[in-house]
């Protein structure tokens, strides 16, 4: 059955809803993200805007400060699924190493063998507004990494302008949901800042209706005064975010190569201004995904690398030309055997028939163990035994006992 890409995907990402959205392997701290800034508000809601709805009769300003606070922690939460459920920027796995820069280098044995190897440079230097910035091969995803770019030991993924691996959002944050990370974690420096805001007023206004101290007023309303502490926390954490980040986006760099890197070519490359680096953050349209997470995986065919030349065909062909002139000396036996052979046969004695006196002719017994081996490869290749060895043929009795003689 043939699977989607999400199916088949390698990385430890989590998807819902058939690939449609996408998430880290440590999702399950999303929903700790949506409690941690649900239920304050909905303490806020109804232990302090319910109070002051009628605080203010003018236009009933005090039903705003509901109202508010819900719509804008429905902007915040929407801001988290943006960060959280979304492609940050994955670079798609290759299937095999880019053919185009392998490297075919030869390693000397130590008993003096050659043995062919493929490998790949381990950086690549490309050019970044004319800059030479260097970049890196990954083993994991078997490619260049593009600029800007790192693989995530937790996605298990390259990620595109990665910033950083935010365990509160479950998700990677790079180049397509970085500038949501951003809104969503000021945006919730601002909800933080509402709801301290508005339970102090809250406190001020029963000081000045019972007309006592603010210690009577916090014991009136304890949940303001918890609200009070809950933000003023939040704050140290979501305000610091956002401090850091708004300085990062001034000067173009992310988390990754602010901790990695010190100021060198690798930042300076990116750096267009402060305005030109916000506008690049918030004003640019969001590069679609590389990935289609529902299309059908394509099966792919292998690739066979050809190794170059070396010394090893080099012995190859020697041995084939040792067979060739093996094979030669064959043949210039056989034909010598013939001749041999040939001779024999005129100096059959049932064949001499006249009364002329009979002379011995001696013959060499090197020349008539080529005979002999002849009229035995003779016999042999014609019963179909050519599959055997040289020199393993068998001499019949009748050859080696014959004797050779001339009228």
């Amino acid at each position: 059955m043939t699977q989607r890409v999400y199916q088949a995907w390698k990385g430890s990402n989590k998807f819902i809803l058939g690939g449609r959205l996408i998430f880290g392997p440590d999702a399950r701290s999303v929903p700790a993200t949506v409690l941690l800034i649900l239920v304050p508000v909905v303490l806020f809601c109804v232990f302090v805007a319910r109070h002051l709805r009628h605080e203010f009769s003018s236009y009933n300003a005090g039903y705003a400060i509901l109202v508010v606070a819900i719509l804008f922690t429905i902007y915040v939460l929407i801001l988290l699924s943006f960060t959280s459920a979304r492609d940050p920027g994955i670079v798609p796995r290759n299937s095999h190493p880019p053919e185009e820069d392998l490297r075919y280098e030869t390693t000397v044995s130590a008993d003096g063998r050659e043995t062919p190897s493929v490998q790949i440079p381990r950086t690549k230097e490309v050019m970044v507004n004319g800059i030479t910035v260097r970049v890196k091969y990954c083993d994991t995803c078997m490619l260049y990494r593009p600029p800007r770019c790192s693989h995530c030991s937790i996605c298990n993924n390259c990620v595109e302008r990665f910033d950083h691996h935010c365990p509160w959002v479950g998700q990677c944050i790079g180049l397509r949901n970085y500038r949501y990370f951003f809104m969503f974690v000021a945006s919730a420096t601002l909800l933080c800042i509402y709801v301290f805001a508005i339970s102090a007023l809250y406190i001020k206004i029963i000081m000045d209706h019972q007309h006592g101290t603010v210690w009577m007023a916090m014991r009136e309303s304890p949940w303001s005064v918890a609200l009070m502490v809950y933000c003023f926390i939040a704050l140290w954490f979501v305000g610091g975010l956002t401090g850091f980040h708004s300085y990062l986006i001034s000067t173009n760099q992310t988390t990754y190569e602010n901790f990695r890197y010190r100021p060198n070519n690798r930042t300076v490359a990116y750096n267009r201004g402060c305005v030109n680096n916000f506008m690049e953050v918030f004003c640019t349209k969001v590069k679609p995904s590389r990935n289609n997470f529902r299309a059908f995986v394509e099966e792919e065919l292998p690739r066979v690398i050809t190794l170059p030349t070396t010394n090893t065909t080099k012995e190859s062909a020697e041995v084939e030309d040792e067979i060739g002139s093996r094979r030669q000396k064959v043949e210039d036996d056989l034909d010598i055997g013939d001749d041999l052979m040939n001779l024999s046969q005129r100096c059959n004695p049932a064949e001499g028939g006249n009364d002329q006196p009979h002379q011995t002719l001696d013959i060499d017994q090197a020349a008539l163990g080529v005979a002999e081996r002849a009229a035995t490869i003779r016999t042999e290749t014609r019963h179909g035994s050519w599959g055997r060895r040289s020199g393993s043929w068998d001499i019949t009795a009748d050859v080696a006992n014959s004797k050779v003689r001339e009228s």
